[in-house]
């Protein structure tokens, strides 16, 4: 019912998807998976209430997460991908598909041929699929990497070597101290929440050049600036310019950024625009 390509098996690709899945069809009563680290959490001390992130997006949709608990029902589930994996190659060899980008397009075609030369009616074929009554924005949000954070004295505070300021208005003054959620979309966006409410910010990357004049001119931030630009010379130093190992992989998010570049770059980087100065005849 639904096939997708991507270069690894991160939450973001199955995020991606879901979402997919259930805006077309609706959200089942359960997915049968096996124990994949993105469905399941395997260490025994982890610190967490044991639901990943992808088990969180489906608590919220309201589907159960069933994960196969013995090699003869992991087979049950390979076994489909074996036979759609081989028939694939051979598709695609003959529609002279050779990545990823091009297969994606192609994928409903070969899904649509495939179940009219192979499905089967099912013995009770009333559509259980519940419909989705979540909106587009509760979809953004639900279909994210979530984590929390608490907010500093001066409305900073610090996610995947990132720094964070919110905007200190009147109402956001009383976020000091209090925890935030960090809404990291698949698309690459970022959000965040206080309740129900989306709080304005601005970013600091601690991986970027560092502006001399603005740890001058910034009294809120000199210290954090500060810190990350000893931070970076550390980096710099021992060439570990990377991300943090907790966060989530961004193998699906690079290439989403990569596709909206090609169809206009000022969409990723706004800063580019130049507005033209010809007057219209």
């Amino acid at each position: 019912m639904n096939l997708r390509f991507s270069e690894t098996e991160s939450a973001f690709d199955y995020m991606v998807t879901t979402r997919e899945y259930v805006e077309q069809h609706g959200k089942p009563t359960a997915f049968y998976s096996d124990r994949h680290a993105v469905f399941h959490v395997s260490k025994r001390d982890a610190k967490t209430n044991r639901m990943t992130q992808f088990g969180r997006v489906l608590h919220e949709l309201n589907i159960e997460l069933i994960c196969a608990n013995s090699s003869q029902a992991k087979g049950r589930v390979e076994r489909a991908n074996k036979t759609l994996q081989d028939r694939l190659v051979k598709e695609m060899r003959l529609q002279h598909i050779d990545n990823i980008e091009q297969a994606n397009v192609w994928l409903p075609d070969f899904i649509a041929d495939f179940n009219h030369r192979f499905a089967k009616a099912a013995q009770y074929p009333k559509n259980m699929h519940r419909p989705l009554r979540e909106s587009v924005d509760e979809l953004h949000d639900i279909f994210a990497w979530q984590e929390p954070r608490k907010v500093s004295k001066s409305l900073t505070f610090q996610y995947d070597k990132v720094i964070y300021l919110i905007d200190p208005t009147e109402e956001n003054q009383r976020l000091v101290h209090q925890v935030v959620k960090v809404l990291d979309r698949p698309d690459g966006t970022i959000a965040i929440q206080y309740g129900h409410r989306k709080l304005g910010f601005k970013v600091f990357d601690k991986l970027e050049d560092v502006d001399q004049d603005q740890i001058i001119d910034n009294k809120r931030l000199g210290a954090v600036l500060k810190f990350a630009q000893a931070k970076q010379q550390q980096y710099d130093q021992q060439q570990k310019r990377s991300r943090s190992k907790s966060a989530p992989k961004r193998t699906a998010q690079q290439r989403a950024i990569r596709q909206l570049e090609e169809m206009n770059p000022v969409l990723v980087h706004p800063e580019q625009f130049r507005p033209s100065t010809r007057k219209k005849p």
